[in-house]
């Protein structure tokens, strides 16, 4: 029987195949984070910070853009926009287990501290949100420049709070810079929820307040993700300036490695949001559309854990930056 409809990503523009391959970066997203918390439970690397519950939010933004000519300023949560903009899984690794090779930092920052010079991808600091202000930063040198050029930025709704967010969105909306700023509320800064951080329960609402659109969408909806970004992508480009994108999301671990949420989430709550997955929503879809039976489903899954266990044995592997290249990057040289 043919659909009443056109489906939902047939309308984005998007193809079946293109829809799989965001499953496949959900699921990467995913079985990556699960294989770190493995490694950090048994003493391999010392911290993880997990996207689990934002795979849809991130890979539904990162989609949108263009790699390689975009520029990402991501946050520590980032784990899937940096696979989307073509960090790989081996990388990844390289960072977690702090090796010489990690093209984010050479092994000398924490893991998630993202980074990628090939890939346009800025690393981030340990404090929250000082990556907003750089990324209006490199929106400004781009239309300056000339460039065709949209900057991706990133943060939790805990540091929507911070003053440099305020300060981002300002020169962001007085300078109609081409930025998308995407706030991934997951309902926690740490320990503290949503109704204890942010007056008025809303983020996308700050928007309006420095001149352009703020919009919320629920961020476990990987294709209404897609579609809020990519119509942010298009405005910038157009030169009509910044968007905020408040994606709804939940968080299905502790903050951290560091952290156990069951002293201040009760276990209803934490099975209830478990009901909420994003890779259970897009899997439904998958298999509503006839676009992934059970057996492609079961080979994404193999080729998923064959690169995931690839990049785990091969970081391992490689070898701790050498002391001599200590200062490196650090003092000028030469």
């Amino acid at each position: 029987m043919m659909e009443a409809t056109t489906a939902r990503h047939t309308a984005l523009g998007l193809t079946g195949e293109q829809v799989v391959d965001m499953f496949y970066y959900m699921l990467l997203t995913r079985r990556l984070d699960e294989r770190l918390w493995l490694l950090q439970r048994s003493g391999k690397i010392p911290f993880v910070i997990s996207p689990q519950g934002q795979e849809a939010a991130q890979v539904g933004a990162a989609y949108a853009f263009r790699p390689r000519q975009d520029w990402f300023v991501p946050y520590y949560r980032d784990l899937g926009v940096n696979l989307v903009a073509g960090v790989t899984p081996r990388e990844v690794m390289l960072s977690a287990f702090a090796r010489g090779a990690d093209p984010a930092s050479g092994g000398r920052q924490m893991p998630s501290h993202w980074g990628h010079r090939r890939l346009n991808i800025v690393s981030g600091s340990s404090p929250v949100t000082t990556q907003l202000l750089h990324a209006v930063g490199i929106a400004q040198a781009a239309r300056m420049r000339g460039d065709d050029v949209v900057v991706y930025t990133a943060c939790g709704e805990g540091s929507s709070n911070q003053g440099d967010f305020h300060e981002a969105l300002n020169w962001a909306g007085l300078h109609k810079l081409p930025v998308v700023f995407l706030v991934q509320n997951n309902e926690y800064a740490i320990s503290v929820p949503l109704d204890r951080q942010v007056a008025g329960g809303s983020v996308a609402a700050r928007g309006q307040g420095y001149g352009f659109p703020g919009i919320e969408v629920d961020g476990t909806d990987l294709l209404a993700v897609y579609e809020a970004v990519k119509a942010a992508h298009e405005r910038a480009r157009r030169g009509e300036g910044p968007t905020l994108i408040e994606a709804r999301c939940i968080r299905l671990t502790s903050h951290s490695s560091d952290d156990d949420q069951r002293r201040y989430r009760t276990p209803e709550e934490i099975a209830a949001v478990r009901e909420r997955d994003p890779l259970v929503r897009i899997r439904a879809y998958l298999r509503e559309h006839s676009l992934l039976d059970e057996a492609g489903e079961e080979a994404l899954e193999r080729r998923v854990a064959a690169a995931v266990d690839d990049a785990t044995e091969w970081a391992e592997a490689q070898p701790y930056a050498a002391p001599e290249d200590a200062l490196r990057h650090v003092y000028k040289e030469g």
